[in-house]
């Protein structure tokens, strides 16, 4: 059954100040082009990626490790593509 495929992993948060509200929301827009089921985990937290207040809600610092896991037909391409979000520094400089 496609809703059990589920794709995780886990990422380093290496932009400087950490998930504030302009990474969360280049997060959440990216999920929300997805059908996959997102969501992030930090310090035993789990909260749904395609929503930036609960983004920002985890309040991760810079150096944080997140899980990303998406349940559903795309969450391998979902999961992939936050992950390069991710590797670019969420689209800010160091």
């Amino acid at each position: 059954m496609a809703e059990d495929i589920i794709c995780e992993t886990t990422i380093s948060l290496h932009n400087e100040f950490g998930l504030h509200a302009r990474p969360a929301g280049r997060i959440a827009k990216a999920a929300q082009q997805f059908e996959a089921n997102i969501m992030i985990a930090f310090n035993g937290r789990e909260v749904d990626a395609k929503s930036i207040l609960d983004i920002l809600s985890l309040a991760a610092p810079s150096g944080s490790a997140l899980r990303i896991q998406a349940r559903g037909d795309d969450a391998r391409y979902a999961v992939e593509h936050l992950e390069s979000i991710f590797r670019d520094n969420l689209g800010e400089d160091r």
